[in-house]
């Protein structure tokens, strides 16, 4: 399908849940959030509903994102019954792969195509803080596994200040040659302000040829990650959801300021 500005539209990017088991700096602040009621975050069977709808209408590329998706509990069933949906051509998610090691052969197994993995710097130290205790050895075990599933190409999310000639964006850079990964390097983003730019080794960010729209874990269609507008899939049905997302999308990026990346997915 086709918006106002005749850019193709193929793509849903869905969060499955607002959780997350890290508290990285630049996405969610360190006294926590205010999180969803379990009640008002979509079932599987909706999900997977307004999927086939999503096909119906010309969506055939999907990405699984949070939060951190892999902390919904029973993921791995999700994804099969997304998979099985006719017409899903693409499925992937986004993931900080901190439980990636144990997941990454059955959701392979279940349909899941690739992963994109968080990896801002190689230094443990470093990732510990920026994360809020994270722990890089569980990510790098992650990267391995999802490698050995075959859930290919397994893409690298860096992201940097200012520049991909940081230090630390080098060293990812090199740790992904090494290992026969993509890279993409993110800027940070400021919702509030508008701030962000094209995403490089990627497409992210680039408004003249985005084809995406995104929902929220408690089913609120976006035209935009810088955009305030939502539509319901339980208040107006996901059809009316989706194509008033789609009628409404901006030709760029504005401003979010009731909005946050651990709410909307990454």
């Amino acid at each position: 399908m086709y918006d106002r500005f005749n850019r193709h539209i193929n793509y849903l990017r869905i969060s499955v849940t607002d959780r997350c088991n890290l508290r990285c700096r630049y996405c969610m602040p360190e006294e926590g959030i205010h999180l969803m009621n379990h009640k008002d975050i979509l079932s599987f069977e909706e999900i997977t509903a307004v999927i086939r709808v999503a096909v119906s209408v010309g969506i055939d590329k999907f990405r699984i994102t949070g939060g951190e998706p892999l902390v919904r509990k029973d993921i791995v069933t999700l994804i099969s019954q997304i998979a099985a949906v006719n017409g899903v051509k693409d499925l992937s998610m986004t993931t900080n792969g901190m439980l990636l090691e144990e997941l990454a052969q059955p959701l392979k197994d279940s349909g899941l195509k690739r992963v994109n993995i968080s990896l801002d710097t190689m230094n443990p130290l470093k990732f510990s803080e920026i994360t809020r205790g994270g722990d890089i050895n569980k990510v790098l075990r992650g990267i391995r596994a999802a490698k050995d599933a075959g859930l290919d190409p397994v893409k690298i999310n860096c992201v940097v200040f200012k520049s991909s000639n940081e230090d630390d964006a080098k060293e990812v850079r090199e740790f992904c040659r090494l290992n026969d990964l993509q890279v993409r390097f993110i800027h940070q983003m400021n919702l509030e302000s508008g701030e962000f730019s094209v995403v490089e080794g990627g497409n992210g960010g680039n408004c003249e040829q985005c084809n995406r729209l995104r929902m929220t874990a408690n089913g609120m269609v976006k035209p935009c990650l810088f955009d305030e507008q939502e539509f319901s899939v339980r208040e107006m049905g996901a059809e009316k959801a989706l194509l008033g997302a789609l009628n409404n999308k901006p030709l760029n990026g504005c401003m979010n300021s009731i909005g946050s990346f651990y709410n909307i997915g990454g």
